[in-house]
């Protein structure tokens, strides 16, 4: 069997090239990182979990009419996508403060948003990943007028969609960050925009609705343990794997909303 040829190589996940032209595989790694990579370690499942459950979101997200990079789950590590420019922008939906937006501007960890806030990234880790306008965006041409407004519609989207499903599960959706990317679909010169990346407890921030328990990657920013089992939890309420840790025959979702 050949050797899989690396394309990119991230904190939390490996691209390789795919089988087919324009596609991308997809490998989610164990690895966990916070604070830029300056805090490490390996948590054994972490990828397994995060494949499984950022499957299921992607899946059910392009069944309400998101378009995503995702075309199906290989294995328990690894998915099949679409190849996608990546628009250098992380894309912060908030609905409760916490976080950076918390020691930032000194609002207390868990005051509701009086909506939800979308806010934009410049990807550079070298940076850290800074907080940046409309008008940077704009002035370096990062996306053009119409993808960003399609970011923020897109965005909102995504947030409205995954707010009603956490808390059909008892989960509050405090925040999340979303990456898109350009895709170009045969000779056409004007690309698509699609959610790619992923959506798991590693971009996620989702507290318990009665206990306020964290289930997210804050368990590990904020040396809380039990990181694996929270992902777990969230997978086991979202019906991914059964109580026993099964595989659940369900998860592959096809129909509509």
């Amino acid at each position: 069997m050949s050797k899989k040829r690396v394309v990119y190589e991230g904190k939390a996940k490996i691209l390789y090239e795919g089988p087919e032209p324009g596609t991308l595989i997809q490998y989610f790694k164990d690895d966990a990182t916070a604070f830029n990579a300056q805090k490490k370690a390996v948590l054994d499942g972490k990828g397994v979990l995060n494949n499984r459950i950022s499957e299921f979101m992607m899946t059910r997200l392009g069944a309400v009419g998101i378009p995503t990079h995702f075309i199906r789950r290989l294995n328990m590590r690894e998915q099949l996508i679409k190849k996608v420019e990546i628009i250098p922008l992380e894309v912060v939906v908030r609905n409760i403060a916490a976080g950076t937006l918390s020691k930032r501007l000194g609002i207390e960890e868990g005051q509701v948003l009086p909506r939800p806030m979308v806010e934009f990234y410049f990807k550079d880790d070298a940076l850290g990943d800074p907080l940046v306008t409309e008008e940077h965006i704009a002035a370096f041409g990062w996306a053009g007028p119409q993808e960003y407004d399609d970011l923020i519609s897109l965005a909102l989207r995504v947030n409205d969609f995954m707010s009603g499903l956490f808390a059909a599960v008892g989960i509050r959706l405090v925040d999340f960050k979303l990456e898109f990317g350009r895709y170009f679909e045969g000779d056409s010169e004007m690309p698509r925009i699609l959610l790619a990346d992923e959506i798991s407890p590693d971009s996620c921030r989702l507290w318990d609705f009665d206990t306020g328990e964290k289930l997210d990657k804050d368990r590990f920013r904020r040396d809380l343990g039990g990181v694996t089992e929270a992902y777990a939890e969230v997978a086991r309420r979202l019906g991914i794997i059964k109580e026993s840790g099964e595989t659940d025959n369900v998860v592959s979702f096809t129909g509509g909303k």
